[in-house]
């Protein structure tokens, strides 16, 4: 992973440095910011690869961005951009007055090699993940997508949920991102899915589909782990799609619909057993979900060879659950 921070650069340094380092040299953009406002920037970025892509992950101060024709001609990119606007609304013009919000939240996809402009609607700065994925005649099964300008997806769209499903995954931890570079492949085609340039029918979408939900049915996991009472019934309810089929996505993984739920609650239990050393240690198997305390020592002991309270003096080290163990007790 790639790392960098404007904090070892004087003030007076940091705004042109991050513009011609991490602007025009690596993302090929021109940045704008008034002078006077130029020595309190402050910027922090992160690069990992995952498969063929870059993720990239930025935290800055607010500044006006845009991709011009000069831009694109020095530093060209035959590649598929995704992003995450996770703070720092604003405005994006891809020209012709076609000009768009997006807000906190919003996913922006197109290719990386036309022009755009984007204006921060606030100062306060904006914190923003960045997936760039060369393409392949592959990739975009022969479509083309070279006229595909970054707009933002619909937010209450179903296909949406399921790539925002599948980048908050592979951001969750960026040190292991390259656990999903499978999943890039899948998480272009869904977005071309979305944008009309693939067809639903077609065996590879079908895939990314299968891929999608997959993700976001473990999004729904994460989220509710706490429920005691949580079933798969309003986790496809809440996906639109049927129990079987729910079902069917965690076939392929090794672990059923539960199996994969107290996996998530023990790794939940694991992070706050080390991070919250006042809390009880039933306090703790409540909060992640067990309704018996006598379950939670029962299937941890089972699972990592020692109790929780073995585990917060130091004992458990930072190893993955032991499926086959998981898969005997979570019965």
């Amino acid at each position: 992973m790639l790392t960098f921070s404007t904090d070892a650069i004087r003030p007076e340094d940091r705004f042109d440095h991050w513009c011609e380092v991490r602007g025009k040299a690596l993302f090929g953009v021109t940045i704008e910011l008034e002078r006077e406002r130029r020595p309190d920037f402050r910027g922090r970025f992160s690069a990992t690869q995952v498969g063929n892509a870059v993720l990239a992950e930025m935290h800055a101060s607010s500044y006006r961005v845009s991709r011009t024709s000069t831009d694109i001609a020095r530093v060209p990119s035959n590649s598929m951009h995704l992003a995450w606007q996770v703070r720092g609304p604003g405005h994006l013009n891809i020209g012709r007055d076609r000009i768009q919000h997006v807000r906190n939240g919003d996913l922006v996809f197109g290719h990386s090699n036309l022009p755009f402009a984007s204006t921060p609607d606030r100062s306060d700065g904006f914190h923003f993940y960045s997936l760039k994925i060369p393409v392949t005649t592959d990739l975009v099964l022969g479509t083309r997508i070279e006229d595909v300008p970054p707009v933002t997806l619909a937010r209450d769209a179903g296909l949406t949920r399921l790539l925002g499903a599948m980048l908050r995954a592979m951001t969750r931890e960026p040190a292991q991102a390259e656990r999903f570079a499978g999943d890039v492949t899948h998480m272009v085609r869904l977005a071309l899915l979305a944008r009309g340039r693939l067809r639903p029918r077609q065996d590879e979408v079908r895939a990314a589909l299968h891929a999608g939900y997959l993700h976001a049915a473990r999004e729904i996991l994460l989220r509710d782990l706490h429920r005691p009472t949580l079933s798969p019934a309003p986790v496809a309810a809440e996906l639109g799609i049927s129990l079987r089929q729910l079902h069917a996505l965690f076939e392929p993984t090794g672990l059923s619909f539960a199996r994969t739920l107290t996996a998530a609650r023990l790794k939940e239990a694991r992070r706050l057993l080390n991070t919250m050393q006042e809390r009880g240690i039933d306090e703790i198997a409540f909060a992640c979900g067990f309704d018996s305390i006598a379950t939670f020592y029962r299937v941890f002991r089972a699972t990592y060879g020692m109790t929780p309270g073995e585990a917060r003096r130091g004992q458990l080290e930072d190893a993955p659950a032991n499926p086959a163990k998981l898969a005997a007790t979570a019965r």
